[in-house]
């Protein structure tokens, strides 16, 4: 299976390399932008010509993002390079919008309205339903994580190489895993975000009319209290701000996946099937390269924004 890596320059021009020794790809359904760690062979060229990074498996584009870090060694007279990229929907973590009531907003305006980012692209929705509130320093990846709990109950999610979806894939591939082909199976659970007892201030700033109790986390013996101000996102319905919020402490909770040889061309919201397991939604995906060959772990989560 061949792997092609290529540099895209400040100038626009590329720069293909063929000697790579080793790679590590990761995509997450609760992470904003995918990320790659990569080293290989070099011939001692300048490093501040590059501007962006590609990877490609086969024919699939499987990362395309910005450069965070580069670090050119030499060792017994070779050159070897090390790169570390994110993809461009990274950038959504870090441009901030203005603060304030933005009302009757749609993904569509809200990510074309704002910023031109490069290679950044979007689902299509023109819901204009509901509102958001925008407090200050916010991302601009908050904001869509706002408005895609409110229009769908859902978390945002990174399609492809840098699209940003709210819906589930209305195409997903499905792939089957049976036993005797994965090299490693594993079930997990994380529970370092939990939550017990959430309790809001209302708009006098006084608490003891907006609480919640997880009682899920409640049962492994935990006992953490978290009091909030009054989340002006969900001024029109403060109950759903506590339930927001412990949705996003228990994104990932519990964990399946395996791990084969080969890379299938998996991605975000496939349907993935492990032996006898029931079919579930594809929400992260690993792949590691090196001259052993390319190793690929693919999993399912279960928390309360996929239902469980």
């Amino acid at each position: 299976m061949s792997v092609s890596l290529i540099f895209v320059n400040k100038d626009m021009t590329t720069a293909v390399k063929a000697d790579i020794l080793s790679f590590s790809f990761r995509k997450d359904a609760y992470l904003p932008y995918t990320k790659l760690s990569v080293s290989f062979v070099t011939n001692g060229e300048d490093i501040d010509e590059y501007a962006e990074m590609k990877l490609f498996i086969g024919e699939k584009l499987i990362h395309h993002g910005y450069i965070e870090t580069l670090e050119r060694r030499k060792s017994g007279g070779k050159y070897t390079m090390f790169a570390v990229s994110n993809g461009f929907t990274a950038q959504l973590c870090r441009a901030q919008i203005e603060p304030g009531l933005k009302m009757s907003v749609s993904l569509n305006s809200l990510m074309d309205g704002f910023y031109t980012l490069p290679y950044v692209e979007h689902e299509n929705n023109s819901d204009t339903s509901n509102y958001i509130y925008v407090r200050k320093n916010t991302a601009m990846w908050d904001a869509v994580a706002s408005l895609s709990y409110k229009l769908c109950g859902t978390y945002p999610y990174v399609r492809g190489a840098n699209t940003v979806r709210i819906t589930a894939f209305p195409e997903p591939v499905s792939y089957v895993y049976s036993e005797g082909e994965c090299t490693e199976t594993g079930i997990g659970s994380d529970h370092r975000r939990l939550n017990t007892n959430y309790h809001m201030a209302d708009i006098n700033g006084e608490y003891g009319h907006y609480d919640l109790t997880d009682s899920d986390a409640a049962a492994y013996r935990l006992v953490r209290h978290i009091y909030m101000d009054l989340d002006m996102r969900f001024l029109y319905s403060p109950q759903q701000a506590l339930e927001y919020r412990d949705k996003l402490d228990n994104r990932g909770m519990r964990k399946r996946y395996c791990v084969y040889s080969g890379y299938r061309g998996e991605d975000i919201s496939d349907i993935m099937t492990i032996g006898s397991d029931q079919p579930a939604r594809i929400m992260f995906i690993e792949i590691k390269g090196s001259s052993k060959g390319i190793f690929t772990k693919v999993g399912t989560y279960e928390d309360k924004f996929q239902g469980s």
